[in-house]
């Protein structure tokens, strides 16, 4: 990731953390009254084992997951690069009584600021993108891992953002579902927020890079994990949803593509494991 990239992705997010705590979408006054962040899958799938285990979040945003794992009794870190995100998970780490470590970070110079192994790390929801390299991402997840250590990611599927976010009909809309070397250069023109799409943000450009899913399970099998579980979802939940035409809610509440309900996926998830030395 260049200089001027990091700066940009920065920017935007140092913006977005004041648009997002004010908004619907991540409802901090409800998570303040007792509420989690946390929903389906990795409430199902990895929430019965938290308690009383290290967990390590990587890009927490402001940290309502990170706490939210906390109020389920886990020892929690969240990181993140924006120091408005940093600033505002630490203040209601201490508002909500929750403990809480939170170290400002980019994700590759993680290891200049923080020590130690865990039981767990996590990672969630439109975090991929924002990495140009999974290599070294995976190489950071297994150095930060216990021996039997585990990770887990649930994340938007690889194919969905291969689609057009302007369209009502499903359809290709990017270049290249595989990864390329060159991000994605976004110009905001007033797009809003994922939060807020009413919000104005200021951030001219922002950056993203595509990762099919191939690339993000062999990237974890080179630094060593051993994949345990990898499932693929045809549903998006509220909290996960996308603000594009092509989706839409149904009658249980999830969201699916309009057209061709049930052929293609969008989300998935993923447990992997650093194998005991």
């Amino acid at each position: 990731m260049s200089d001027e990239s990091i700066a940009a992705n920065r920017l935007l997010w140092d913006e977005l953390t004041a648009i997002h705590e004010r908004s619907a979408f991540y409802d901090v006054e409800g998570f303040l009254a007792g509420g989690s962040s946390l929903t389906w899958p990795e409430l199902d799938e990895l929430g019965p084992e938290v308690a009383g285990k290290r967990l390590l979040h990587l890009q927490c945003h402001f940290g309502l997951d990170t706490l939210s794992w906390a109020r389920m009794g886990a020892t929690v870190t969240g990181v993140d690069f924006s120091s408005q995100a940093i600033e505002l998970a630490r203040r209601l780490a201490a508002e909500s009584g929750l403990p809480a470590t939170f170290v400002e970070s980019d994700l590759y110079e993680l290891p200049t600021a923080l020590d130690g192994r865990f039981d767990i790390v996590f990672t969630s929801w439109g975090v991929l993108c924002w990495l140009p390299d999974l290599t070294r991402w995976a190489r950071l997840i297994a150095d930060y891992l216990a021996p039997g250590g585990i990770f887990y990611i649930a994340e938007f599927h690889p194919f969905l953002f291969a689609l057009a976010d302007d369209s009502q009909e499903p359809r290709l809309g990017r270049d290249s579902y595989f990864h390329a070397a060159e991000p994605h250069a976004w110009q905001n023109d007033d797009r809003g927020s994922y939060a807020d799409p009413s919000a104005h943000v200021e951030a001219p450009v922002e950056y993203q890079w595509d990762h099919p899913l191939g690339e993000i399970v062999t990237a974890l099998i080179d630094a060593g994990l051993t994949i345990a579980e990898l499932h693929e979802f045809r549903r998006l939940e509220e909290h996960q949803r996308l603000d594009w035409p092509c989706l839409g809610q149904r009658p249980d509440g999830s969201f699916g593509l309009r057209q061709l309900r049930d052929e293609f996926p969008l989300s998935f998830s993923l447990r992997a494991q650093r194998p005991r030395d």
